[in-house]
């Protein structure tokens, strides 16, 4: 009688291993402690779905709950019953709680955006609902060179060029969210799905040219690694781990070198324009950006930010910038961010 083991499958291990690193990863971090309940974004598809079987199967063993939450975008015939199947799936797996929300999409922003940001927001209730502090997202090495791709197709400035974070924690109340599998191909977890006899959910939408990202993934990537060669996914992965660790680190000098150049008054915050003049434009940025972000909430693009910064480099009197919700004022050698108008002469 034969009394060995059957062989994990190496794709299921990849999976698996990738959510035992990142579950430690998040306690060493502080994000989890014993006890805690970890959610999974669950769609249904294979990379979703092959999450949510390896958190099952990994969580218990770090003394951790696990359960999903199924976002039902209602934007197809049929969805309620992908959602179902879904939460049936996760069940099965030994998932508890698991948690179906229906949202409903605007529009702002285009489609895309439009269910990122309904689907974030449903994530972020359901976590507070279950007192999730960790909420696992099914990314994988794909998703990542492609998020890298478009950001270099729009013209992005690094920060977006840095690609998906693997653990990010919220700078508001909110969960943190994971993203295990940023190393592993989008064939793996199909291939993990199979080998644990789960059937996915094939999403249509992700065949739909209609979608910028559908059009990368479908047509430019294959043309990429055609001409160029096996690992351009891997290339574009390892571009987008480099530009992060650069982007945290000027972040972090601009954290330091706001303590000596900002003030904060009644109107809002401002920023002294020699400080500012003396650092290189990358820093100078940061500053910009990192000063109304932290003041007002408000993330502003590069083009808002050389505005802003040309009342530094190169101001001959002009009036206030109005901003999404702020206006930068140059007041003698200071610029001062207020909500609403900037009261010059102050």
């Amino acid at each position: 009688m034969n009394s060995e083991r059957p062989r994990l499958d190496p794709a299921v291990a990849a999976v698996r291993l990738a959510v035992r690193t990142h579950l430690a990863r998040a306690r060493d971090e502080g994000v989890l402690a014993d006890g805690n309940l970890v959610l999974v974004a669950l769609s249904g598809g294979a990379d979703s779905l092959a999450l949510a079987a390896a958190t099952a199967f990994e969580a218990p063993k770090q003394g951790l709950l696990a359960g999903a939450v199924v976002v039902d975008h209602a934007l197809q015939a049929g969805s309620e019953a992908v959602a179902e199947r879904a939460s049936r799936q996760a069940a099965a797996l030994g998932l508890a709680p698991v948690v179906v929300d229906r949202v409903a999409v605007g529009t702002a922003g285009g489609p895309e955006a439009a269910a990122r940001e309904a689907r974030h927001a449903s994530i972020a209730r359901v976590a507070a609902s279950e007192w999730s502090p960790l909420v696992l997202l099914g990314h994988t090495l794909d998703d990542q060179a492609e998020t890298v791709l478009l950001g270099l197709l729009r013209g992005s400035g690094p920060d977006s060029l840095s690609g998906m974070a693997p653990l990010v924690r919220p700078d508001r109340p909110g969960p943190s969210l994971g993203r295990p599998m940023l190393g592993l191909r989008r064939a793996t977890t199909r291939q993990a799905c199979a080998a644990a006899g789960l059937v996915p959910w094939d999403d249509p939408q992700n065949e739909d040219p209609a979608f910028t990202r559908v059009r990368v993934r479908s047509a430019l990537m294959p043309v990429l690694e055609r001409e160029l060669g096996t690992g351009v996914p891997e290339a574009l992965a390892r571009t987008a781990d480099q530009l992060r660790e650069d982007a945290a680190a000027l972040d972090h000098f601009a954290e330091e070198m706001a303590e000596d150049l900002a003030e904060h008054s009644e109107a809002g915050i401002s920023l002294s324009v020699p400080g500012l003049a003396a650092n290189p434009p990358a820093l100078r940025q940061r500053l910009v950006r990192l000063a109304v972000e932290g003041e007002f909430g408000v993330t502003l693009s590069r083009t808002q930010t050389l505005e802003v910064c040309r009342l530094v480099t190169d101001w001959h009197g002009q009036g206030p910038i109005t901003l999404p919700g702020v206006t930068a004022t140059r007041v003698g050698d200071r610029v001062l961010f207020a909500a609403g108008q900037a009261q010059p002469g102050r």
